[in-house]
């Protein structure tokens, strides 16, 4: 059983590859997707991933599968909802939660209209939900330097981030432009982030690496650094899991990491120390 997991690893170069860019997004992600949950954040999130989508086509049907140009493309679609949305929301009196919705239903629709403009279905479903097969050396050193990107900037702010999450009035009594700074830099690297795992997983599936461990680790515990590490690890778990299953099983990579991490979800939902429903029924 265990070489049937590791020899695809040991065999094929894209394999690799993919597992590296892989366990690097895994680490990357997770402690941003551990500030989307304490921020109740989870679905802006959700909706950054799919803004993504209509750069990301602009820029497949202007340069082809140029995963440099996809990435700007990205990029800067999600920046565009971004800042329209925490402009309006500083400017009227909608939330940012709800501006966000507007506006990614939007980008998802534009998105929508100019994938069907593709009409090669291969190269339409590595854009939706990635591909390990396309994974190459410049794609990895572009996801290591958005997870070094990552790791310097949160541990920069750190503190700050952790202070505006659990109490933004803190912040709010020496400036007012503190909070909105924090962020705002907060989302530029969830964007950044989610333009660097759309490469493996595809904008449809890309937010699930991000969000999908850190809730499932949150039915463990709620300790702060052990949420980090224990996010990290269940994430390097279903890449893991994820990239043997679809060698074997010829589905897309994306998907099944992310089912995989859906299912550990679920068990640990049921097994969970914090409240499994399954423990409880059992003490009864």
């Amino acid at each position: 059983m265990t070489n049937l997991l590791i020899d695809p690893f040991i065999s094929y170069g894209f394999m690799r590859r993919a597992l590296v860019a892989c366990l690097a997004i895994s680490v990357s992600s997770t402690p941003l997707g551990v500030f989307l949950l304490l921020r109740r954040m989870s679905l802006v999130g959700d909706a950054l991933s799919h803004a993504i989508l209509p750069g990301v086509a602009i820029s497949y049907l202007i340069y082809g599968m140029s995963r440099t140009a996809m990435g700007i493309g990205g990029f800067v679609a999600g920046m565009v909802v971004v800042v329209l949305s925490c402009w309006v929301s500083m400017i009227s009196s909608l939330k940012e939660d709800a501006c966000f919705a507007g506006f990614y239903l939007g980008s998802l629709s534009l998105g929508i209209i100019l994938v069907s403009l593709c009409h090669e279905n291969n190269n339409l479903l590595h854009l939706l939900f990635g591909s390990i097969l396309t994974i190459d050396i410049d794609a990895i050193y572009f996801i290591g330097i958005v997870a070094s990107i990552t790791f310097l900037t949160l541990a920069l702010l750190y503190r700050a981030i952790v202070v505006e999450s659990f109490d933004v009035k803190f912040l709010l009594v020496n400036s007012s432009k503190i909070p909105f700074l924090i962020q705002f830099l907060f989302l530029v690297l969830v964007v950044l982030n989610l333009v660097a795992g759309f490469q493996i997983l595809g904008t449809m599936m890309s937010i699930g690496m991000m969000i999908l461990p850190v809730v499932t680790a949150y039915c463990w515990t709620n300790w702060l650094p052990y949420l980090f590490v224990l996010a990290a690890i269940i994430g390097l778990f279903c890449s893991f899991c994820g990239l043997s299953c679809s060698f074997y099983t010829h589905i897309p990579a994306g998907s099944t990491i992310i089912l995989i991490a859906s299912i550990v979800f679920l068990i640990s939902v049921l097994f969970g120390t914090r409240g499994g429903k399954a423990r409880i029924f059992y003490h009864r």
